[in-house]
């Protein structure tokens, strides 16, 4: 048996939904599964195709109806017999990854410039930090040097602390 399930509603995007459906669908054992998001008439959508045998198939309508991401906002839930060929979940599973890759690659991308920005900061720091040590070494020679000459002239003047 094979059926297409169509949720609609305000919010079903980015909640969470497909995972959802597609861990159930691997807890209940079944090779053919299938999920996307899409849009019908301007109104988000997920449409899930399964294949199974009757018995797991009405716990998954059965889970779909009482069970759905906390964000989630829907509007419907409509069911129906599918009649096209079902593929395999792991086709699905390998979507979710490269979707989920086209997402994470820009955020590094923004992470390695964010690093070189730092490290570029980092560095003004440390030769700021090494200027500094140098002007203190500079100080603390002149003064070495200013104790030195009062030394002596109140050793001259025989001046007791």
């Amino acid at each position: 048996m094979k059926l297409k399930v169509i949720i609609k509603g305000k919010k079903i995007h980015d909640v969470g939904y497909r995972v959802l459906l597609v861990n159930k669908a691997l807890s209940f054992g079944l090779d053919n599964f299938n999920v996307f998001n899409i849009f019908i008439d301007d109104v988000q959508a997920v449409i899930a195709v399964i294949e199974g045998n009757d018995e797991i198939l009405e716990e998954f309508k059965a889970f779909i109806h009482t069970t759905g991401p906390k964000d989630a906002d829907v509007e419907s839930i409509n069911i129906e017999e599918y009649k096209n060929a079902v593929p395999p979940i792991e086709r699905c599973m390998q979507a979710f990854q490269m979707e989920q890759c086209g997402k994470v690659i820009p955020i590094l991308l923004k992470m390695l410039d964010k690093q070189d920005s730092m490290l570029g900061k980092q560095d003004s720091m440390i030769e700021l930090q090494n200027e500094t040590i140098v002007t203190i070494k500079a100080e603390g020679e002149k003064t070495d040097h200013v104790k030195s000459i009062l030394s002596k002239v109140v050793d001259k003047v025989g001046i007791s602390e």
